[in-house]
């Protein structure tokens, strides 16, 4: 058995739970996460619409991956972690792949932020209600 950490971007959690469940894979736990990646996470900008994709709950910011900030975007103040979703499922080793496949074709968009998959291995699982235990 295999353990999968996937955080993926808010927005593509119900296009990736669909797809999940579409092989058979529906059981998963979902957590709301803040984090940031190697690029430092996102830099505010001013430029409303920049990039409508990534728009927070603050009023009339967008947050720019700092990538664009090399391509001459006003920037104002840095923005240190970025709301994510983590998904995390326990699978047998025979389903790892296409789980991981699935998720890729569902999260890649090509920019900073897509995500990241974690694969670990389990050396036990319990179910609570039964006590079965499985290897």
């Amino acid at each position: 058995m295999k353990e999968v950490w996937a955080i993926i971007r808010r927005e593509k959690y119900a296009e990736t739970k669909k797809a999940l469940d579409a092989i058979g894979c529906g059981a998963m736990s979902m957590h709301s996460v803040w984090g940031r990646g190697r690029q430092g996470g996102f830099i505010m900008s001013d430029a409303e619409g920049e990039l409508a994709v990534y728009a927070t709950s603050a009023p009339k910011l967008v947050p720019t991956p700092s990538y664009l900030a090399k391509e001459g975007a006003t920037l104002t103040k840095p923005v240190v972690y970025v709301p994510k979703r983590m998904l995390v499922m326990v699978l047998p080793d025979e389903k790892v792949d296409e789980v991981v496949d699935t998720i890729l074709s569902v999260n890649r968009t090509g920019h900073y932020g897509d995500g990241k998959i974690f694969i670990m291995p389990v050396e036990e699982a319990i179910t609570v209600r039964t006590g079965k235990r499985e290897l």
